[in-house]
């Protein structure tokens, strides 16, 4: 391991070469929404170590990289505590998971710029209305739980 933290040049390839394969929900691949969301971090005023996080913000969750992974990578700590904190666990109460993003410094902004990919109507378009419904009823709701007035 080197001394350095990444660059956020080598975060967004490591992040891009663990989640190759993987798509999202309208089976485009998933590199598209990390570089949505690290980019809508940008645009919000977001620092370099929240552009970091969102290049892995679903990485654990998503097994693309392990904990112990990321516990060991050579990354800022506020990085590495902003994917924790973004990181939703199996059978986690919404309020659980938005109070430790709260909680969090810098996490609220990664999650506002991931939420707003996840929820924009052309994405959400593809899907099926069942699917569609539920997961724009989820995003508000934990947009409510987080604050963030506008989707």
């Amino acid at each position: 391991m080197t001394n350095r933290p990444l660059t956020l040049t080598e975060v967004e390839a490591l992040a891009r070469a663990a989640h190759e394969g993987q798509t999202d929900k309208a089976g485009r691949p998933y590199a598209e929404h990390l570089a949505a969301v690290a980019e809508g971090v940008r645009l919000r005023g977001g620092s370099p170590d929240q552009q970091a996080a969102a290049w892995l913000h679903d990485a654990i969750e998503d097994d693309a990289l392990t904990p112990a992974w990321l516990a060991d990578a050579a990354l800022p700590p506020a990085v590495k505590a902003i994917v924790l904190a973004l990181t939703k666990r199996p059978g986690e109460p919404l309020e659980e998971y938005a109070a430790r993003i709260l909680a969090t410094p810098g996490a609220v902004l990664v999650k506002e710029a991931d939420l707003a990919h996840n929820a924009d109507p052309v994405r959400l378009s593809v899907l099926d209305a069942p699917t569609r419904e539920r997961l724009t009823a989820k995003y508000a709701r934990v947009r409510s739980l987080l604050g963030i007035t506008a989707p």
